[in-house]
């Protein structure tokens, strides 16, 4: 019988292996062959190298392997990373990933690590931190102002006017600020700003521009407890359902009611709706639950569930498309060199529609932030475990077991599970918003 290696039969192959693969039911090991069998021939189709590059959760998603990713998180305790790194053993012997694409930078970037090396006793672990740390920094600068080079800025024969350096680290900072918690921040900054002073004093630089920036961020006068909150400061208290109404109501235009849908019906972080593109959305077909992906993330990649707002998400896009040279930003910014707004325009955006929605001027002894309403949704987000534990009282009682927990765990699946969930959570936002969940 003869074969073919067409590109249409290869697709046709590749989809009817999708169809086979029961992702849950996969040992590690047999994940490990479904790589190098399915995915990583469908990578290298891609144009890509499967044994040197990582393919992004968005690729998985893309290309129908999100099934490895849920089973890896749901079923064996780990991240793609982790499964990339512990289990397909790849990228073990290669040197240090930073995350952009400029020989100058990292050359810095590794010279500076020498010299604490070599002159300040710098252990392999702490240097392991500080490495996390700088390249948390210049790959936020990268992403925020559309270019690795972090050196033309601040170098000795630049025709770059030194604010507008000290504008592009901002930017980067800012970026940073929208995910990570407050002494994560004031440690990166303190790598960045010892990095910047070292160049200085070597003269590679005339200007660190990250220089008392800490004295306009909150993170540099707080620590943090171990559940992420401030020490010096109370925590940030959670929108209630009627807030999050007035909120919605007040919301005119499909950009304010985007605004509030992302903070409190997705729970993401005001950096992260700041920097919210259309890539990211992937919107439910036949069934499938819609939500928003994430390739970095506080704490690493992930997905967040849209069980509620999708259709004002699709307008949003659908506006921005018909306004002619969109970028993909649900909020753009011509202004910026981002293409997006920063954090700091969700935070004064909020403030304009609080005010609009007359919510009070302090909420349990706190001005009204955008953090409270992903407080919200986390709150939300638990009141719903309580729901189900009082739904299966009745089962367990049939059961003949005092506790409903034993029963939820024991007696019903994973997913049976996660759909009560997902119903239960679901009619708290419908109640919220005031409407019916789409």
């Amino acid at each position: 019988m003869t074969t073919t290696n067409s590109p249409a039969a290869s697709v046709e192959q590749h989809d009817r292996e999708l169809n086979e693969i029961r992702w849950t039911l996969l040992s590690l090991d047999e994940l490990v062959e479904v790589y190098w069998d399915v995915i990583a021939p469908a990578f290298e189709r891609a144009g890509h190298d499967p044994e040197a590059e990582r393919p992004t959760h968005a690729w998985l998603s893309d290309n129908g392997f999100r099934g490895l990713v849920y089973a890896l998180r749901e079923y064996h305790d780990r991240t793609f990373g982790e499964f990339w790194a512990d289990d397909l053993q790849l990228n073990q012997d290669e040197g240090y990933e930073w995350g952009i694409d400029h020989e100058e930078t990292i050359a810095l970037l590794e010279s500076y690590l020498d010299s604490r090396r070599e002159r300040g006793s710098l252990s392999p672990s702490s240097e392991d931190t500080l490495r996390y740390r700088l390249a948390s920094y210049v790959r936020a600068y990268a992403t925020a102002n559309a270019t690795p080079n972090l050196v033309l800025p601040v170098s000795r024969n630049t025709n770059i006017p030194a604010h507008e350096a000290v504008d592009a680290a901002w930017a980067a900072i800012d970026r940073l600020d929208g995910k990570l918690a407050p002494q994560t921040m004031r440690r990166v900054h303190e790598a960045v700003e010892a990095w910047y002073a070292h160049l200085v004093r070597r003269k590679r630089v005339t200007v660190n521009p990250v220089s008392g920036l800490e004295e306009e961020y909150r993170w540099s006068r707080q620590t943090e407890n171990e559940d992420g909150s401030s020490a010096d400061t109370p925590t940030n208290p959670a929108l209630s359902a009627a807030h999050v109404q007035a909120l919605s109501r007040a919301a005119e235009t499909t950009a304010e009611r985007m605004l509030v849908i992302a903070l409190c019906a997705w729970g993401l972080r005001s950096g992260e709706v700041a920097t919210l593109h259309r890539s990211q959305l992937v919107f439910g077909e036949d069934g499938d639950l819609p939500y928003v992906a994430f390739d970095e993330r506080k704490n690493g990649p992930g997905e967040v569930s849209v069980l509620f707002g999708q259709d004002v998400a699709i307008s949003r896009c659908r506006e921005l498309a018909e306004q002619g040279d969109w970028n993909g930003y649900l909020f753009p910014s011509q202004r910026s060199n981002s293409g997006h707004i920063s954090r700091r325009t969700v935070l004064n955006r909020f403030d304009t529609l609080a005010e609009q929605a007359n919510l009070d001027e302090r909420i349990e002894g706190h001005k009204p932030v955008p953090q409270m309403g992903r407080r919200f949704w986390y709150d939300a987000y638990t009141a719903t475990h309580e729901q189900i534990l009082d739904e299966v009282g009745e089962i367990a009682a049939e059961q003949g077991s005092s506790s409903a927990s034993v029963v939820l765990d024991n007696y019903l699946s994973a997913e049976r599970r996660r759909k009560l969930r997902r119903e239960s959570m679901r009619k708290q936002l419908a109640t919220a918003f005031d409407g019916d969940p789409s």
